[in-house]
């Protein structure tokens, strides 16, 4: 199958694809960086969140997400060379991933989508911050379906993450691997392990993003944005 409209349902990484992933994580280090002594890159900083953030995830996999960020911050300070922050400051780090705002595109172009797809989530986060998020940036969406790591008891890019989403999608709708779509931005957790199980990918470049970028990507269809995606989809109509 060649078009985006022979498929029937597209499972979304949120955190990255539609929620500004990057732009939240670094507005929730402005209070822990107002402490130091010297200017952090962007993208010395995602790095170095990124390394310790997976680590975490692979130490701890079924954490819930907050718990876990809050878990990494005194890390993240300390690699940084800042003072310990306090259990107040890890806590509201952790908390802050309902308040990480949607890309500008992004809920115009759910809706869009919905149109054609089933909507299914498939995200690294616990089900309380997801749903602060839908709530919050996303605008309600109403998804056909939401998974999270809390639910599965593992973060991607574990493959069991995906093969609970297919027998999810399978026992719901009734719907086929072959007629999935992994839609997602980072090649890390979400495009490699797509391709082991089965799935065919649209990658949203997001270009500029830093984390879950690899050398090589893998993918069967690119759009910087998602609306570029809803637009290429009208246009087989």
């Amino acid at each position: 199958m060649s078009r985006l409209s022979d498929y029937q349902l597209l499972c979304f990484d949120v955190y990255g694809t539609l929620i500004d992933w990057e732009g939240g994580i670094l507005a929730a280090l402005q209070p822990t960086l107002a402490n130091a002594n010297e200017q952090f890159s962007r993208e010395h900083l995602l790095t170095v969140f990124h390394e310790l953030e997976s680590k975490q995830q692979r130490l701890t996999p079924d954490m819930p997400y907050s718990q876990l960020l809050a878990t990494v911050h005194p890390h993240l300070a300390e690699r940084l060379g800042l003072p310990p922050p306090s259990a107040a400051d890890n806590t509201r780090f952790g908390d802050s991933v309902g308040n990480w705002p949607a890309f500008p595109d992004t809920v115009a172009a759910l809706r869009r989508l919905a149109q054609h797809f089933k909507l299914v989530v498939l995200s690294n986060v616990d089900r309380d911050s997801f749903a602060k998020s839908n709530a919050g940036g996303l605008q309600g969406i109403p998804f056909d379906l939401v998974i999270t790591a809390q639910d599965i008891g593992s973060y991607k890019p574990d493959p069991r993450n995906f093969e609970y989403m297919l027998r999810a999608v399978q026992d719901t709708f009734g719907i086929e691997p072959d007629r999935i779509l992994q839609t997602a931005q980072s090649q890390f957790h979400d495009h490699r392990t797509a391709r082991e199980v089965g799935i065919k990918s649209v990658w949203i470049e997001r270009p500029g993003a830093t984390m879950g970028n690899l050398d090589e990507p893998i993918f069967d269809w690119r759009f910087d944005t998602l609306g570029e995606m809803a637009d290429a989809l009208e246009k087989e109509k």
